[in-house]
Order: C-alpha cells, then structure tokens, then sequence
C-alpha cells in the first residue's frame, strides 16, 4: 500500500526532469534558437557577438531574391522580366552595404553572406539568361562561354573578398561583378525590345553576344583599376551640379531604358583600359 504513493511520488519527481531533457534534444535536432557567434574588434578588444543583423540581411535577401527570379524568368521565356530583375537586385546590393554603414550593422557573416549572394545575381544568373536568350544554339561553345563568365565572377568575388582590409576602397580592381553583370543584362533587354527571340538570333549573332559575355567575364579578373565611387557623397554632402546631373541621368534612362543602360555600363568598362592607356603614356 506505501509503496504506490512513493512510486507515483518519484515519477512525479522525475517527470520535469525528462520534459527538460526532451526539450533538450529537440533542441539539438532543430537548432531554432541557435545564434551565429562572430568575434569583433572593440576598442582593442575582441568581443563575441551572438546572432546577425536583420536589416542589412534583408537587402541583402531581396537582392538573392531577385537574382534567383530572373533565372527562373529566363527558364520561362520571360527575358524582359529577367534584364530587369538583374538590375533590381544591382539596386539592392548597393542598398545593403550603406544600410550597413549607416546603421553600423557590418559582420563578418553580412560580408560573406552578401558575396555569396552577388555570386548568385551576378555571376549566375546573366550567363543563365544570355544563355538561354542566344547561345543555346551554339552548342558546347555557348555554355563554354556562359561557364568562363560564371567562373571569371566567382575569382573576381573571391580575389575581392581576400583583399577587402588592404585595398583602396576608392577603386576596383576589375570590373565590379554587378556591372558586367549590368552589361549582359542591357544587352539581352535590348534584343527583347527589338523584338528579337531566341529563334530570330542567326548564328553570327550568337557568336557575337558568345565574344561579348566572354569579354565580360575576363574584364572581371584583368588588373585594371576601376573607379567605385564609393567616396561620392560620403559626407552627406556633394555639388549642386551633381544633383542636376542626376536628374538628366534619371531623364536619359527614362527615354530608353536598355539601351542607355548598355551606353553607361559599356563606357564603364572602357573606362578601365582608357585610363590604365592614359597613365602609361602620362608616365613616359
């Protein structure tokens, strides 16, 4: 008779115990509640910090976002709505890095996770959509060219993130992932809104737009020494005649978009070659 309350008593005693040990391992098999660890440099020392930052990780989410959807775009036939999301997400990732900034939000994981994402919008995705648009019907030589592109893109990133503490943020060198990126994406929006479909594209054509994405890529890894503008504007204050040359800027696109677009970017891209040529002879 005694010992049936005893027992019951030390199930009851025993039972919280097994609930926190149950919760325990459900813990452990689904990590909900675990934090990203980071160590940061404060004031001479290094502090741990546990989790990451939403806000800049959402930029930086939209623009992963939009570079997965122009591929799925493009799969669909939908290559209008494909250039368009490749410039959505360049918009995006020029977002994160000042929402950064300006919030003092920067981690180790927001670096890695944003180049992660770059290489997704900006190296996978335009040799899909060029790909599918015009060098499908090349064959083996026209996912050859989409393939340097995509790996010229991850050197490019990789090469980048290796020198971001001793670079001079004030250039790049070669040009940055989102404006090669920029270039096949005007160009494949420029064909769309000439009317042209990837059944219209003759063969010397596709062996053009082919060149073309090839020299993208490799411009990506040459050492040329591109402007980033990263300074412009950093104190919160620039020239009045910077303001109205943004409005005109903001006017040219609205005309036309894809083809001022390729007019920007591809000057761009020039720039680097122009001015390296420049240097040389101003040296001599």
């Amino acid at each position: 008779m005694d010992d049936k309350p005893n027992s019951g008593s030390k199930a009851e005693a025993e039972a919280p115990d097994e609930a926190v040990d149950s919760t325990e391992s459900l813990e452990q098999l689904i990590p909900v509640d675990e934090f990203i660890e980071e160590e940061i440099a404060e004031g001479g020392h290094r502090v741990r910090h546990r989790g990451v930052y939403l806000l800049p990780n959402l930029f930086t989410t939209a623009g992963l976002f939009a570079g997965f959807y122009a591929i799925v775009s493009s799969v669909n036939g939908q290559f209008e709505m494909a250039a368009i999301a490749i410039f959505v997400a360049m918009v995006l990732d020029g977002l994160d890095g000042r929402v950064a900034r300006m919030t003092n939000t920067q981690s180790a994981f927001g670096a890695e996770y944003d180049s992660l994402c770059d290489m997704v919008s900006f190296g996978v995705a335009p040799a899909l959509v060029m790909f599918n648009w015009s060098l499908s019907g090349l064959g083996k030589l026209g996912w050859a060219a989409a393939f340097v592109y995509v790996a010229c893109a991850a050197l490019r990133l990789a090469r980048f993130n290796t020198q971001i503490e001793s670079a001079d943020c004030r250039y790049f060198t070669g040009v940055a992932s989102p404006a090669a990126a920029a270039i096949i994406a005007s160009l494949v929006w420029c064909g769309v809104d000439m009317g042209l479909t990837p059944d219209q594209i003759t063969t010397p054509a596709a062996m053009l737009l082919a060149l073309i994405t090839l020299v993208a890529g490799i411009s990506m890894v040459l050492n040329l020494k591109y402007h980033s503008f990263k300074g412009l504007g950093a104190e919160g204050r620039v020239p009045f005649v910077v303001m109205i040359g943004v409005v005109l800027l903001f006017f040219l696109i609205t005309i036309d978009p894809p083809r001022v677009l390729l007019g920007i970017f591809g000057l761009y891209a020039l720039s680097g070659p122009v001015f390296a040529v420049y240097r040389r002879i101003k040296s001599a």
